[in-house]
């Protein structure tokens, strides 16, 4: 029973160490619950600057910190959710998006990766091609062997038997 219970233990540790952790400070939670709920859906949209890949929901950093505060204030002052991303995007640059606009300056980062792919499939259906006919025409050259270039195969392979 007691092992039963120390891999019980063991387990709830290993699922709650691996469930992310949130950094938003109790003292920065707003009062309003919709406010809230806006301002930590935003939070996951955007990039924390110290760390690069965490959102500032999810960062400890201090300039993170600076970031949520001024997310909440933006929500109180009557900023709709575009507002505070442009706001934001005006003062920080595209960068503190997680997820990059759509446009001209990004078209590699939305385009790239699906075009590789698609070369990359490409390159295995010519290869495979290739292959196939390869063995195609090393098939129709053994027919066409000679008199005596066919004995000394048969010869070759019954030694091999």
């Amino acid at each position: 029973m007691r092992s039963i219970t120390s891999a019980f233990l063991a387990l709830a540790l290993l699922i709650g160490s691996a469930l992310p952790g949130f950094a938003v400070n109790p003292d920065e939670v707003l009062d309003d619950p919709a406010l809230e709920e806006r301002a930590r859906g935003l939070s996951a949209k955007l990039r924390c600057l110290v760390c690069q890949n965490q959102s500032i929901d999810d960062s400890d950093a201090d300039l993170a910190r600076d970031l949520r505060v001024l997310v909440r204030e933006r929500l109180v002052a009557g900023d709709s959710d575009d507002q505070v991303i442009s706001y934001l995007v005006d003062r920080y640059g595209e960068f503190v998006l997680l997820k990059p606009r759509f446009g001209s300056h990004t078209l590699v980062l939305w385009l790239g990766g699906p075009l590789v792919l698609l070369a990359a499939v490409g390159v295995v259906a010519l290869t495979m091609r290739r292959r196939h006919l390869h063995a195609a025409a090393g098939s129709a050259t053994g027919a066409n062997l000679s008199a005596e270039d066919q004995k000394r195969l048969d010869a070759l392979l019954k030694d091999g038997e």
